[in-house]
Parts: structure tokens; sequence; C-alpha cells
């Protein structure tokens, strides 16, 4: 099973590891291999164990007849082994009413009652093991040409009872333990990439906010001017209008990226379709929108070379830059708008937005007051810190540090 950022974990586990102990599993048509090697090992271990019967047998000098009957019914016994997988239950009865009557089978009925100690629940082995632990009083009952046994040797087939059963149990608890480290391992797994899906939709969520807002309030700002001024000459008109165009129509383009990238959801591996994201050298086309839409905006950038800022934090300069710019054209009043952007790899980047202070909005532009919480998050995201608020000369300042090492 695969999971994001490289998570590959399998877990290999027996036959029907997974399925339900208390039925028969539904098994894949044929054998694997191990089932193979795990068959034919017992079933040769069958016939061992009905050959050392068959011979202890003949040590007796039974009747022939009985002896017969004995033979046959291990043999009938041995090749039950091949149906301990379909009819393990099954199985372990007719082997069981086998060895009362042939000593030979008594071995196969061990392997039996491992098949039912491993693969199904207490209740049901509880039988089995009884009718095991009668053998040695039954025989008797139906075969009087058998001598009965000494107490030592009934001990011993008791604890052979024992540990066949130990043994089986351990099997079970050792599949049941794999199959729900399994469970919990799918668990984990899903709801690390239910984690991944959503921070990525919020990663999403956030990107389009600061895009829709910055594009949204230059068509609003540039609506407001068209409806105060239904006397401006036709050039400034048409100038605003191309504004409005351009702005609705890079809207449009990225609510319907967002839109497909919702849909389309994300894949097994959390990875969703990446859009273009902005850079630190991108500061001036930023700021040209701005001015063209309008407002006066100076841009002063002291970074020798912003191209080699890293693409996170050159990103989230950006993205403070252009939240600062919606605020003032929303809630500032009319004036110049400073932005200020230096350092250097080493010392961190530090942003400045600075706008005169208004009491309300402007244009009559919505604002849900998320954005700044939005992008003091980002910061902290990217271990920088986050300022902004009201200043003693009447101007409302955005201040942000992020990080930039060597």
């Amino acid at each position: 099973m695969t999971t994001p950022a490289g998570l590959d974990h399998r877990i290999l586990l027996p036959a029907n590891a997974l399925s339900g102990p208390e039925s028969a599993p539904a098994r894949p048509p044929g054998r694997t291999r191990r089932d193979w090697a795990a068959d034919v090992a017992l079933f040769l271990l069958a016939i061992g164990l009905t050959a050392l019967g068959v011979v202890d047998g003949l040590g007796q000098h039974p009747a022939p007849v009985p002896f017969a009957v004995d033979a046959a019914l291990g043999g009938l016994s041995c090749l039950g082994v091949w149906l301990r997988r379909r009819w393990p239950v099954g199985f372990a009865a007719v082997a069981v009413a086998f060895s009362v009557y042939s000593m030979s089978a008594a071995g196969v009925a061990l392997i039996a009652l491992c098949t039912v100690a491993a693969h199904r629940r207490v209740a049901v082995v509880g039988p089995i093991v009884a009718g095991c632990v009668l053998v040695p009083f039954l025989t008797p009952l139906v075969r009087p040409d058998v001598p009965v046994p000494p107490w030592w040797q009934a001990l011993l087939g008791f604890a052979c009872i024992a540990a066949v059963l130990a043994w089986g149990m351990f099997v079970r608890a050792r599949r049941q333990s794999l199959r729900e480290r399994a469970r919990r391992v799918e668990s984990e797994r899903e709801l690390r990439l239910a984690r991944v899906r959503q921070s990525e939709r919020d990663r999403i969520a956030r990107e389009m906010h600061d895009v829709l807002a910055h594009r949204l309030s230059l068509l609003s700002l540039h609506a407001g001017a068209l409806e105060l001024r239904p006397d401006a000459a036709p050039e400034e008109v048409a100038r605003a209008a191309g504004v409005i165009r351009d702005s609705a129509h890079r809207a449009l383009e990225d609510l319907r990226e967002v839109i497909g990238m919702l849909r389309a959801g994300l894949d097994r591996s959390g990875e969703g379709p990446e859009r273009p994201q902005p850079t630190l050298a991108d500061l001036p086309d930023l700021v040209d929108q701005s001015q063209r839409a309008g407002m006066r905006v100076l841009l002063d950038c002291r970074v020798g070379e912003p191209a080699a800022a890293p693409a996170v934090i050159g990103r989230g300069v950006y993205r403070i830059v252009q939240e600062g710019l919606t605020n003032a054209r929303k809630h500032g009043r009319d004036g110049q708008v400073s932005v200020a952007v230096g350092g250097a790899a080493g010392e961190g980047l530090t942003v400045e937005v600075r706008n005169p202070a208004g009491a309300t909005a402007a244009a009559g532009i919505p604002g849900g007051g998320s954005g700044l919480i939005g992008l003091a998050e980002r910061a902290g995201l990217a271990g920088g810190r986050l300022e902004y608020g009201p200043t003693a000369a009447g101007e409302f300042r955005l201040w942000a540090w992020l990080p930039w090492p060597r």
C-alpha cells in the first residue's frame, strides 16, 4: 500500500489472513507456492505417522480383517490432508472418528486438530479437543483385540494433544495480530491521505483567497471610479474598462482552475495539479497592476538577486505585498502606498507595506478580515513573524520577516 511523501508500507500476510476467521474464507483459485510446500510437508508427515501406526499394529499381531480396516482408514486420513484448507472442521471430525478404530489415523488426527485450532475460534475447537481426549477410552469399546495402553502412554498422548493445540492457537493469534496490524496501517494510511488532501485543499483555498481578492479589488476600484466620474474622458473610460476586463478575465481563469482542481480531486499519492506560483521577481509586475489601476505605489526593493530567493520565501513576500495592496484599496484613504523589501541570504527578508489609514472601506469593497490572519499563519509556517496595525502617524503598517538561509 502506497502513502504520500515516500511512505510505502507492505505487510505480507499468510493466506486468508485478512479473511474472517469464523467462517471458511473465500480463497483464490489454486494454491500458492507456500501453500503447496505446507500441504506437501504435512502430507508426508501424515504418511510417516500412519506408517508408524501400521508398524505398531503389526507388532501387536491383531486379526487380519481389523488390521486391514485400520490401515485403510489411516490411508484415507492421509488423503484428507489435501482437504484441510477447505473443510478443516469436517476433516478434523472424520480424522478423530477414524482414530477411534484406527491406530494408524491417530497422527493425522493431531494434524487435523492443529488445523482447526489455527483457523477456528475456541468454541469450535473445543469439541474436537474433547473427541481427541476421549479416543483412548473409546478405542477398547470398538477394538477388543487392541490391548489397553499403559497410563504413561495415555499421558504422553494427552501431552501431544496439548502441544498441538497450543501450537495451533499460537498460529491463529499470530495471524490475527498480523491482520490487526494490516488494518491499523491501512487506517493510518487513509487518515494520512485525508489529512494531506485537506491540507492541499486548504493551501489552494489560501492561494485563491489571495489571488481573487487582489483581482476583484482592482475590478471594484475601477468600476467605482467609472461610477463616480460619468463625465470622464473616453480614453480614461476605455483604459478603466480594459483593466476591468483584464481583471475579470484573470479572476475567471483562476476560479476555473481551482474548481477544476477540486473537482478532479487529489490522486492516491496526495498530489494535485500544481499551478504556477509567483516569486519575489514578480513583485514589479504586481505593483504595476496596481499603478495601472490608479493607485500610487512606490516600490523599494533592496534585494540584490530576487530570483535567488527560495521559492517558498519569495512566494510568501509576494502574497504579503499582494494582501497589503488589496487592503490599501479596500480600507485606505487616497494616498501613496509604500512597499519596502530588503534582505539577503543569511539575514532573512523583511517586507513592509505602509498606506494612509482609512475609517471605511473604499468603493464599498467588502472584507472578511481573514486575509491578515492567513498571512500570519503563512509567516509562522515559514519560520518568520508578521505584525500589522495602525501607527502614530495615521498610517496602517504591515510588516513581516521571513528567514532566508544561506
